[in-house]
């Protein structure tokens, strides 16, 4: 086969966050597990998949390093690179879908990709929180992966989920983070209990709480975060006797002496700091303040943020363990509070 004739199996998708170096890396073993690109067959120069496929010469370099690494090509000074073993297989190919990036995010796939190894073809799509595009991104895609790794967190629409879901072989399915109610059929699954995880943070905290009178949580009324959480909170809320309250637009309300403000987002983790500043209010004594999620910046903001964090290192490994065992078991991750100044 002629170079300019393979290009044709090589595409990138735009619209795909998997990094572009590995979807052409994918389509190139997609074809040659197809028949359409066998041993010896030229392929496509540096240069040329550039401008074909519209991406840049590191990109297109970093792919084809990447499929001599894996033992697919090989290369010859002067006449280029070409299909060196055709009896590669991919053993998995996984349709991996977030609501979001974030930092976490990023923790959870790293984690994931890294221990399923190389000979594993991952299709990464984000729908951010949107029911309605998430939807578009899984139908009729049943047939196409052997797995399917998704995080279900939504802003509108997420009544529908379970039947949107239910479309789905049940052996290939694996749920992160959220557990669902309403799936039916035997599925894996990696999740927080987001309502038990609050309390037991809190609980596990009361001795520096004691010292305020009201906790406050930043909870936005349009917002993809659980509603366990809110219950979590106000349960602990009710058993130990604290005034509380659910704030939904942080900008406008009071603060005062006395109060705890547990926040959900980073955006409000930062307003909530510049604020309590601006009042003169020292954290720790007059205000506290719980962050959700740990990231190594909240050690040291204001000489340290206490945070309520779920271990998302272990839900992309344990993730890519079920898939490794072929296993539909449920697991739950575990959940830390980490007392700082800021409490």
């Amino acid at each position: 086969m002629k170079p300019g004739q393979a290009i044709q199996y090589i595409t990138i998708d735009d619209y795909s966050a998997t990094p572009k170096y590995l979807q052409l890396c994918n389509s190139v073993i997609a074809a040659i597990e197809s028949g359409k690109l066998s041993k010896d067959d030229l392929l496509p120069s540096i240069n040329e998949l550039s401008a074909q496929l519209e991406i840049s010469r590191d990109t297109a370099e970093k792919g084809y390093r990447h499929l001599k690494k894996m033992g697919v090509l090989g290369s010859v000074p002067g006449k280029g690179y070409f299909i060196f073993n055709d009896s590669f297989k991919q053993k998995l190919k996984i349709f991996l879908l977030f609501n979001k990036l974030s930092y976490h995010k990023k923790l959870i796939y790293d984690a994931f990709t890294d221990a399923l190894g190389d000979r594993v073809s991952i299709d990464f799509y984000i729908y951010n929180n949107d029911f309605a595009l998430f939807k578009k991104l899984i139908s009729g895609r049943a047939g196409d992966y052997s797995h399917f790794v998704i995080i279900p967190h939504f802003i509108d629409g997420d009544e529908n989920v379970a039947a949107v879901i239910d479309m789905l072989p049940k052996e290939k399915l694996v749920i992160l983070d959220k557990k669902l109610h309403g799936v039916t059929g035997n599925y894996a699954a990696v999740y927080e209990n987001f309502e038990r995880d609050i309390y037991t943070a809190l609980e596990q905290a009361r001795e520096r709480l004691s010292k305020y009178h009201t906790l406050k949580i930043i909870f936005p009324k349009r917002s993809y975060f659980p509603v366990e959480i809110l219950r979590g909170f106000y349960r602990f809320c009710q058993q130990y006797a604290f005034d509380h309250s659910v704030v939904s637009r942080l900008p406008e309300e009071p603060i005062g002496r006395g109060e705890v403000y547990i926040s959900l987002m980073e955006d409000d983790l930062v307003l909530l700091v510049e604020r309590i500043m601006a009042e003169g209010l020292k954290m720790g004594t007059d205000v506290g303040v719980i962050s959700y999620n740990e990231t190594p910046l909240k050690r040291v903001i204001a000489s340290g943020i206490t945070t309520i964090s779920t271990d998302f290192v272990q839900l992309g490994r344990r993730a890519a363990q079920l898939i490794r065992d072929q296993s539909t078991e449920h697991i739950e991750v575990p959940f830390a509070l980490t007392l700082r100044p800021s409490l």
